[in-house]
């Protein structure tokens, strides 16, 4: 007996899954979801951001290499990443790499896509002190692990976390007043691909609601445009315990609603 449901698909089937990293962070903020979707038959791919190639130590050694990295350089690079794929990926993202993710759907790329705590598109007005930080590890746990204690989070930010560009950062604080801003996404863009929006409820560095006021400036496109949110979870949600289900959801939910 077959059944319908993704797992069951032959591989050949199953779409590639693309997964854009945050600020502060490397691919490594994604092994767990990486090989979970490896294990159920996709071929994942986590590719770092220009410059930030490589371990955390060998990226906190060099940070000269990005230190000018700005929101339209990472989007093209994952632009051409993903042209270069065989079909239409899922596209997933975190953080800054849900900015990234929104703005790739809205070249026309990606069968479907899933924007986790997205840092904010033009359009959304609220600026979250906490991505001004940077980043020393009491800030890491303000931002990031703020359910933990701050012994249990040091752990956790030696093992991931880097210094990030900070011209992304000015980038999206003050796209609302900057012509064409490079966080701009069409409000009329009905063909662009399916897309989840996941809001974390305890996330200080992207609160619940600048994902909700992305997702009604998404909406607004008319395309398929999804909200959930996790009361519990923090910005740390890709890693935090009970990962695997919001991983086992946002999947579940790319596969069912791509564009074939």
């Amino acid at each position: 007996m077959t059944t319908d449901t993704p797992d069951a698909a032959p591989a050949a089937q199953k779409p590639a899954i693309v997964l854009v990293h945050g600020l502060w962070l490397t691919p490594l903020s994604w092994e767990g979801w990486k090989q979970r979707f490896e294990s159920k038959g996709h071929t994942v791919l986590a590719p770092a951001w220009p410059g930030l190639e490589g371990t955390v130590a060998e990226v906190r050694r060099n940070t000269a290499r990005y230190e000018r990295l700005g929101i339209k350089e990472i989007t093209d690079h994952y632009d051409g990443i993903i042209r270069g794929l065989g079909a239409p990926p899922v596209i997933m993202g975190h953080s800054f790499g849900g900015l990234i993710t929104q703005l790739l759907l809205d070249r026309g790329l990606g069968a479907s896509a899933v924007a986790i705590s997205p840092a904010q598109i033009k359009g959304v007005y609220i600026v979250p002190p906490a991505q001004a930080k940077v980043l020393t590890p009491a800030e890491f746990h303000y931002g990031f692990t703020n359910t933990l204690t701050l012994k249990e989070s040091k752990p956790i930010y030696d093992r991931l976390a880097v210094p990030g560009p900070g011209r992304l950062l000015f980038q999206a604080a003050f796209a609302n007043l900057t012509p064409h801003a490079v966080t701009t996404v069409s409000r009329h863009h009905s063909s662009r691909a399916p897309l989840l929006f996941l809001a974390n409820g305890k996330d200080h560095t992207v609160p619940a609601a600048v994902t909700r006021a992305a997702c009604k400036i998404q909406k607004k496109t008319g395309a398929l445009t999804e909200l959930t949110e996790y009361p519990g979870r923090t910005h740390y949600t890709f890693a935090q315990d009970g990962w695997e289900e919001v991983a086992d959801y946002s999947l579940d939910w790319a596969v069912r609603n791509a564009r074939t």
